[in-house]
């Protein structure tokens, strides 16, 4: 099969020829129709310091994906083949505390799909079928593609009521913008997106924003006095990772604030402890899918009318992955699709 690999430490990917993935007793092959290019795989692709610590080639890379079933392990009796599925990219234990608890996303010995085995940018992949999510018939196959990003977003914009609440979101790259759209399906007051580059704020503009705020023109609390609110943020999601973002939301909170963090920084961040304590905030974590309420959230809400699809901005043939490498990377892009159906 074809797939796109990083085949040796160093930066760069290869579009190659390698054996055909087989499935074991407990797992399914899948026919890769669509993929998503992650922050993750740009990391890899870049071979930045974290991906020089973490990967190991040679390596299929990627983890966002949609597909057909062609195969199942003898013990799999709930999937057949044809069957249309997107992937859950975090494989758990499942012996540990946390895993035999049920709190799968907790799973502390985690194996990254297209991190730490090999993943998705492929014409075949295969995961076990504990991790396999077999869609609800109608959604649109771009956007199956993307439920791993998605699932993101949505574990981050719920990770706090936000139904009637004043909403900060910092970084509107394309879980920013979906977190956009999922915090006002879900019947959030104000949603006051901040991301300095402009393509990106036109886009949350589309998906829900009352207002976005360039942060290198325009003050936080110049927001809320245009919207007539007086007491600060009810809710943040931090979805850039930039320590000015994050040192802006716990100033711009409401008492009793709850602050969601998915952007992973690149540094130690120095914050104001004071603040968060005698405001009584709450800051917490997210990291991947709470698994798998979270993805049948994802298709609840898809089936109850919400849209991510305008996040969707770029699309290619694998083929041409450097290109949709390169517009995933640029920052005036959305969401990128690469084909393998071609």
């Amino acid at each position: 099969m074809r797939a796109l690999v990083k085949t040796a430490a160093g930066p760069g990917l290869s579009l190659i020829d390698v054996p055909d993935p087989r499935p074991g007793i407990n797992d399914v092959l899948i026919r890769v129709r669509k993929t998503g290019i992650c922050g993750t795989d740009l990391h890899i692709e870049s071979w930045d310091p974290w991906a020089a610590k973490t990967i190991k080639p040679p390596l299929v890379v990627g983890h966002e994906f949609m597909g057909e079933v062609v195969e199942v392990g003898s013990n799999v009796t709930d999937l057949h083949a044809g069957d249309i599925v997107s992937g859950e990219g975090h494989v758990i234990c499942g012996r540990c505390r946390h895993c035999r608890a049920g709190r799968w996303h907790l799973c502390a010995n985690t194996v990254g799909l297209g991190v730490n085995r090999d993943g998705a940018f492929a014409e075949l992949v295969v995961l076990p079928v504990t991790n396999v999510w077999h869609h609800w018939p109608g959604v649109d196959e771009e956007v199956a593609a993307i439920f791993d990003p998605f699932g993101n977003a949505v574990h981050t914009a719920l990770a706090f009521p936000v139904l009637g609440e004043d909403v900060l979101i910092s970084g509107a790259g394309p879980i920013g913008l979906m977190a956009t759209a999922v915090a006002r399906h879900a019947g959030a007051r104000f949603i006051v997106v901040s991301e300095p580059n402009a393509y990106r704020r036109e886009l949350a503009a589309g998906m829900g924003a009352t207002i976005v705020v360039d942060p290198t023109q325009r003050d936080l609390k110049d927001a809320q006095r245009e919207l007539g609110m007086v007491e600060g943020f009810d809710v943040a999601m931090e979805m850039s990772g930039n320590p000015a973002a994050l040192r802006s939301a716990i100033a711009n909170m409401a008492h009793g604030g709850g602050i969601a963090i998915l952007g992973i920084p690149t540094a130690e961040i120095a914050l104001d402890v004071n603040t968060i304590v005698f405001n009584q905030l709450t800051l917490r974590g997210i990291y991947g899918r709470e698994m798998y309420e979270t993805w049948y959230k994802m298709s609840v809400m898809l089936h109850s009318g919400l849209d991510i699809r305008p996040a969707i901005t770029h699309r290619f043939s694998h083929r041409d992955f450097e290109a949709a490498f390169a517009a995933a990377r640029s920052g005036d892009s959305g969401k990128v699709i690469m084909d393998w159906t071609d």
